[in-house]
């Protein structure tokens, strides 16, 4: 007769306890519906912006469902700003520190994914020397001799996810997997945002502080006639104080300039990676940027699976839902088995030898009886997480449309500012120049040059700050629709599923 094998219950046992787990308590997680919004405007987008005969000036026009690229960065066809984005993403310690959390989420995962699915064993092997009481065989004159006893053993643990405990609970840590892995997109996406935006600012600085220098330039020199005017008799000492009161003003302008160049300098090395001595990094320059004249505009239910933060706070819902089943799991019972294989002797060279042999199998279940209501009340709580994480997306997927209404707002009325703007700094210019000529011929009076001085200043200034904010909000709104992180190479295996399709390829701008 065939000697059954002492453990081959336990393994019936454990296949026909897995036959057992076909079902997982809980709601199922289904993605959220795509927003009903056809637009982000209450009106219609127009289809071109208005232009001005400058740099960063030109017409743009907006392309539905156009592809973004990438580097979406590169779209200003910078290449000090693109060695800029590419330093920071690769030095930054945010981006270091959320590439750290995203390597414990996917450890955790896999370290538990084996813990709860799969059987565990232990080996154990051990010698111990023992003497015993006769009182203890009930001979209280029997005194036995000391002996040792040499054991080795297999211990094999099992616990059936009969109701879907374990895997709602790997379907949590799968979830905060993918939250971190969102939320390292959302950390890049908002790094390389945030060098494009200081790096223009610092470029913009440097121009109006340019400005200025050439406005001083031009003052010092009216100074020069004036003084020239006042020796011929021409112009009253009032005049002469009043001109310089006016250089010193212009000049005045200089130093809070030059201190939002230094403080936006530092924001941006330090942004890169580096310490903020390392002023070779603002080597951006506002004339050597290129304005995109083609930008996309995604439609609402694509930007949901474009942004990393909507896919973040899915992620955090599909999370929440896996609690709910957890918390639901634990209301119901739970097995457990157990297994052990190994032999004892009292001769170390006996340990493998017949008759050592030993053996158990236990089956455990354990179901709730009385806990005072905790288990109900952290079902509650999980449904309430649940609800929480709802909202948490609704709110997420709102703001990202407004983040897209405004900057395409932005665009029209900063093409439209910079096309004021720069109808007035040419008047001004032509304002002064005529007021200067007709002073030095002594037909004008010299209050009419101060005021046509101040106004060439601000309109200077202001035609410099709406071309940086066309640069700007034209690379922010690549910004506020993903960045474009799904055409990046290793973006099909470094990322969860959920990324777009692709649209229609942007077209490069000259």
């Amino acid at each position: 007769m065939q000697r059954r094998h002492p453990l081959r219950p336990a393994i019936l046992g454990v296949l026909s306890a897995s036959l057992l787990a076909a079902c997982a308590v809980g709601p199922d997680f289904r993605p959220p519906a795509p927003p009903v919004a056809e637009r982000y405007t209450p009106d219609p987008q127009p289809n071109t912006t208005a232009s001005a005969e400058v740099a960063g000036g030109a017409a743009q026009h907006f392309v539905t469902d156009a592809d973004i690229p990438a580097e979406w960065w590169s779209i200003l066809q910078s290449e000090p700003l693109d060695a800029l984005v590419r330093r920071a993403l690769r030095q930054s310690p945010t981006i270091a520190s959320a590439e750290a959390m995203l390597r414990s989420a996917e450890e955790t995962y896999g370290a538990q994914q084996g813990a709860l699915l799969l059987p565990g064993a232990d080996l154990s092997a051990g010698t111990t020397r023992e003497k015993s009481s006769g009182v203890q065989s009930g001979i209280p004159n029997l005194t036995p001799a000391p002996f040792t006893l040499h054991s080795a053993s297999v211990q094999v643990s099992y616990r059936p996810d009969v109701f879907g405990g374990s895997r709602r609970q790997l379907e949590a840590l799968r979830a905060q997997t993918d939250y971190q892995r969102w939320e390292l997109e959302a950390a890049r996406l908002a790094l390389a945002g945030n060098v494009v935006t200081t790096a223009i600012n610092v470029a913009s600085l440097k121009a109006q502080i340019a400005a200025v220098h050439d406005i001083v330039k031009g003052e010092q020199q009216q100074l020069g006639v004036t003084e020239h005017q006042h020796a011929a008799g021409a112009a009253s000492r009032g005049d002469v104080l009043a001109q310089q009161a006016q250089l010193a003003q212009t000049q005045a302008t200089l130093p809070p300039l030059e201190k939002a160049l230094d403080q936006a300098g530092h924001r941006l090395a330090v942004l890169a990676g580096e310490a903020p001595d390392h002023r070779e990094l603002d080597s951006v320059e506002l004339d050597g940027l290129t304005l995109p004249t083609e930008l996309p505009v995604s439609v609402p239910a694509n930007l949901v699976r474009q942004r990393p933060d909507v896919q973040a706070a899915e992620a955090q819902l599909r999370q929440a839902t896996a609690q709910v089943g957890v918390a639901t799991a634990n209301l119901y019972p739970q097995l457990s088995l157990t297994g052990s294989i190994g032999s004892d002797a009292l001769h170390l060279k006996d340990l493998l030898g017949s008759g050592s042999g030993v053996w158990s199998l236990g089956t455990t279940i354990t179901a709730p009886l009385f806990h005072g209501g905790e288990l109900q009340a952290q079902r509650r709580a999980a449904l309430a997480d649940l609800d929480g994480a709802s909202a948490r997306y609704r709110e997420t997927v709102l703001e990202a449309l407004q983040q897209v209404a405004d900057t395409l707002r932005a665009l029209e009325t900063d093409a439209r500012s910079l096309e004021a703007q720069t109808a007035a700094e040419r008047a001004a210019q032509d304002s002064l120049a005529i007021a200067r000529r007709q002073y030095a011929a002594g037909v004008n009076t010299h209050l009419a040059v101060l005021i046509a001085e101040r106004q060439y200043l601000q309109a200077s200034q202001s035609r410099i700050q709406a071309q940086a904010a066309r640069y700007a909000d034209s690379a922010a709104l690549f910004q506020a629709l993903g960045g474009g992180w799904w055409n990046r190479a290793e973006s099909s295996t470094n990322t969860p599923a959920g990324a777009p399709d692709t649209h229609v390829p942007i077209g490069s701008s000259s």
